[in-house]
C-alpha cells in the first residue's frame, strides 16, 4: 500500500503512462484514450518494463459511469477539496522536492527493488484478506510470493515469484472484504497525508494495520501481553521512529517512481479533485469486482 498524498498520487496504487495520460480535461468526467496511440512521458518508458506486480491490475482513470452523481459519493466535498489542497501543497514543497533528489540519487532499479521489499514483508494483510474473502487461489500465491521472493529473491528486493513462476494475484484489503461482506462505500473521504477513501476503506485501512505483524511482532504499536516483539513494548519511542522513517521511506519511494506520471497527470487535467475522485472510485469498484 504505497500512499501519495497529493495529485495524481492521491490514487492508491502506482499509475502507468497510458493511465495518466487517459485523463481529460472535464471536470467531471474522464475520457477514455486506446492505449497504443499514447506516448510515454520522457522517461517513463524504461521503468514502465520494471513496475511491480500490481500494474498489472490498475484502471485508475476508467470512463466514469455517467449516472454516477458526486453528491452521492462526495457529500463531504467542502472538506475534502481543503484537506485535498493541504495534501498537493504538502507535496508541491516538501514530498516532491525530496523525491526528485532521491531520484537522481538512487537507480531506478534500486528503487523498485525497494519498492518489492516493502510489499513482500507486509504481505500478512493481503493474505488475511484472501482467506478471509474465500480465495483460496489468491491465499496460495500470497504465500507462494512471499516464501520465494523471501530466499530466492533475496529477502523480497527482487520478484523471481512473478518473474520466474508467473505468480502473481491482485492486491486484496480490508475494504474490499468488507465489501464482498455486503458493507456499502459510503462518503469519499480526504484525510490529510492519506490516500484517498471512503468510509469502508477507511475502516479497512484500520483493519490492515492490525492485521500487519509488523505492527506486533516487529515495530508494537499494538501492545498484547505475552506476544514477544523484536523491539520491547516498554520502548515505545524507538518503535514511534521506526513506524515513522518506515512510512516516510515507502512513501518518498513511491513518489519518486511516479514523478514522471505525476507530472503527466497533472498537466492533463483542469480539475484534478474531481478527476482523482471519480478514478478512485472506478479502481475500488473494479478491485472489488476481482
Amino acid at each position: 500500500m504505497a500512499l501519495l498524498v497529493a495529485g495524481c498520487g492521491t490514487v492508491p496504487g502506482r499509475l502507468s503512462p497510458v493511465d495518466s495520460a487517459a485523463v481529460s480535461g472535464s471536470s467531471h468526467r474522464l475520457a477514455s484514450v486506446e492505449p497504443d496511440g499514447v506516448s510515454s512521458p520522457a522517461g517513463a518508458g524504461s521503468r514502465s518494463d520494471q513496475q511491480p506486480e500490481e500494474d498489472e491490475y490498475d484502471d485508475p482513470f476508467a470512463r466514469l459511469d455517467e449516472t454516477t452523481s458526486a453528491d452521492d459519493t462526495d457529500p463531504w466535498e467542502p472538506f475534502n477539496t481543503v484537506m485535498f489542497e493541504f495534501n498537493r501543497t504538502v507535496d508541491r514543497y516538501a514530498l516532491k522536492p525530496v523525491a526528485q533528489f532521491y531520484n537522481f540519487v538512487l537507480p531506478d532499479a534500486v528503487q523498485i527493488g525497494i519498492d518489492n521489499f516493502f510489499r513482500n514483508v507486509r504481505f500478512v494483510p493481503r493474505l488475511m484478506n484472501n482467506v478471509l474473502q474465500a480465495k483460496a487461489k489468491g491465499a496460495g500465491i500470497e504465500m507462494g510470493r512471499f516464501l520465494i521472493n523471501s530466499t530466492l529473491g533475496l529477502g523480497g528486493f527482487f520478484d523471481p515469484a512473478k518473474h520466474l513462476w508467473q505468480l502473481s494475484t491482485p492486491d486484496e484489503d480490508a475494504g474490499q472484504t468488507l465489501a464482498v461482506y455486503g458493507m456499502k462505500p459510503g462518503p469519499y473521504l480526504v484525510l490529510p497525508f492519506l490516500p484517498p477513501l471512503t468510509l469502508r476503506d477507511g475502516i479497512g485501512f484500520v483493519v490492515d494495520l492490525a492485521l500487519d505483524l509488523i505492527n506486533w511482532l516487529v515495530f508494537p504499536i499494538i501492545e498484547v501481553k505475552h506476544i514477544p516483539s523484536i523491539v520491547a513494548h516498554k520502548n515505545r519511542v524507538t518503535s514511534t521512529i521506526a513506524q515513522f522513517g518506515t512510512r516516510v521511506g515507502m512513501i518518498t519511494n513511491d513518489r519518486s517512481l511516479n514523478l514522471e506520471t505525476c507530472q503527466g497527470v497533472e498537466a492533463a487535467t483542469l480539475d484534478l479533485y474531481a478527476a482523482v475522485r471519480n478514478a478512485y472510485g472506478q479502481k475500488r469498484a473494479k478491485a472489488v469486482r476481482e
